[in-house]
């Protein structure tokens, strides 16, 4: 996204306040009308991803940097409010807050660099009636797991950096999902050090996999996860099966974890997968680009038994939010995230998916 105003919004916001340019289609003034039923909260830079915090009113989204949308934004964390629709950054902000748990992450070296990082994948854990932690796929200075603690006791949610866990090298990670013992596993989209691995995403060629961290361990590959640009990542609750999104060959794959070597099972989808999410009608949800001779995006559901997938809902090549990366189901709307432009959306959900 090229803007010719200023990025730094730090405040409640639920209008466009500058003109942008994403994906090369000037965006006006006042394109922060809707497309269709499709609604807007503009001001929230590249929001990859989306989660509710519990059961609040509030959200949180990541915000990329502009490695995608090549600009020199920095990252951002976001605060929504789903019943106002308004937002706000919630990280770095103007006074950002570190208090290293060196128990927990003694071999994170130092807190993130505020100024150079970028929020990618989101994943969260309740451990209180109103504290979460919450961990997201970091770039910038460095590659790594970041981890913030979220303290929703008073009006508004305030966040503190906590810890990190560092990635292997060659590694661009890009969806995370937390295991019951408190480790996670995250997804290798591609190698940055490689110079084509955009184009072999494209293809549909292997550029990257699962990968595994427990506390205390190392972030080690389980093998038989080789995958076409790995993507959006979910757990099922007993933790045996992993279910992530092939980008490069549109699929949905499920591995089973307690098979040595995994078991797999896939079915591919009309879109390029990006995120998954888990929706409160225990379907798995995911969104992404519709084929190129068709434009636009599309939400799909997921059966996490059977794999079955029904498209839900989606829009046109017309509508001012292209690029969607994330859909997740909060009562009667489906909120939809971007890796690359100004706003987040939000959709009614289809009478037959309430």
């Amino acid at each position: 996204m090229n803007e010719t105003c200023l990025h730094t919004i730090r405040t409640l916001t639920i209008s466009c306040i500058c003109i942008p340019m994403f994906l090369g289609v000037p965006v006006s003034a006042n394109d922060c009308q809707n497309s269709g039923n499709l609604k807007y909260i503009c001001g929230p830079i590249n929001a990859e991803d989306i989660l509710p915090l519990g059961d609040t009113e509030w959200l949180i989204t990541s915000g990329l940097n502009g490695q995608f949308s090549n600009t020199d934004d920095t990252g951002h964390i976001y605060l929504v409010n789903r019943n106002q629709k308004t937002f706000r950054e919630l990280f770095p902000g103007a006074a950002p807050k570190f208090d290293h748990n060196k128990k927990m992450f003694n071999a994170c070296p130092d807190p993130i660099d505020a100024e150079n990082f970028s929020a990618h994948g989101l994943a969260l854990t309740q451990y209180s009636s109103d504290q979460f932690r919450l961990y997201i796929t970091s770039h910038g200075e460095r590659e790594a797991i970041e981890v913030f603690e979220i303290d929703a006791r008073r009006t508004t949610p305030s966040i503190t950096w906590i810890g990190c866990v560092l990635l292997p090298e060659k590694m661009m990670a890009n969806s995370v999902a937390l295991l019951s013992d408190g480790g996670f596993v995250t997804t290798k989209f591609f190698d940055p050090s490689l110079p084509n691995s955009f184009n072999d995403i494209f293809q549909g060629k292997t550029t990257g996999g699962v990968y595994e961290w427990h506390p205390g361990g190392e972030v080690n590959f389980i093998p038989g996860t080789d995958l076409s640009g790995a993507n959006g990542i979910e757990v099922s609750p007993d933790n045996q099966w992993i279910y992530v999104a092939a980008t490069g060959t549109h699929e949905i794959i499920r591995f089973d974890r307690t098979e040595n070597p995994v078991k797999l099972k896939k079915v591919q989808i009309n879109i390029s997968p990006d995120n998954i999410r888990w929706g409160g009608d225990g379907l798995l949800y995911t969104a992404g680009d519709n084929p190129p001779d068709e434009g636009g995006w599309s939400v799909f559901g997921i059966n996490p038994e059977t794999l079955e997938a029904s498209r839900v809902t989606g829009v046109d090549q017309t509508a001012t939010m292209q690029s969607a990366s994330a859909a997740i189901p909060i009562g009667n709307e489906i909120w939809i995230g971007t890796y690359s432009g100004d706003r987040i959306g939000y959709l009614p959900k289809p009478e037959q998916n309430k």
